[in-house]
């Protein structure tokens, strides 16, 4: 497990979940080269789609802009050590909240 702290930049998460995610992250650092965003990326969102619901999604990498609609509650953005660190789950219906990322 690293032992670097993960910084969050913004969330709407519950506490619980915040955890969860860096706790993903640092796996999946510890699993595949920090030049294997792809790798990453695609061990923390199974993580996610399998304990929380399919539909989630992540993009890692140490320089992107997105803007996207998430589910409200759903979403964080935080650095982890070279790397940044989007995770959100796509919108429902009914309750969603739009996120500018740049």
């Amino acid at each position: 497990m690293l032992e670097g702290k993960a910084l969050i930049a913004d969330t709407d998460m519950p506490l619980k979940l915040q955890i969860q995610a860096m706790k993903a992250a640092s796996e999946a650092l510890d699993l595949y080269d920090v030049y294997d965003s792809k790798s990453i990326a695609a061990h923390i969102k199974k993580k996610f789609d399998d304990g929380h619901g399919m539909g989630w999604q992540c993009v890692v990498g140490s320089n992107f802009g997105s803007f996207f609609t998430h589910s409200q509650g759903t979403f964080i953005y935080f650095t982890l050590e070279t790397l940044n660190f989007l995770i959100f789950k796509g919108p429902s219906p009914s309750v969603s909240s739009r996120v500018d990322i740049v």
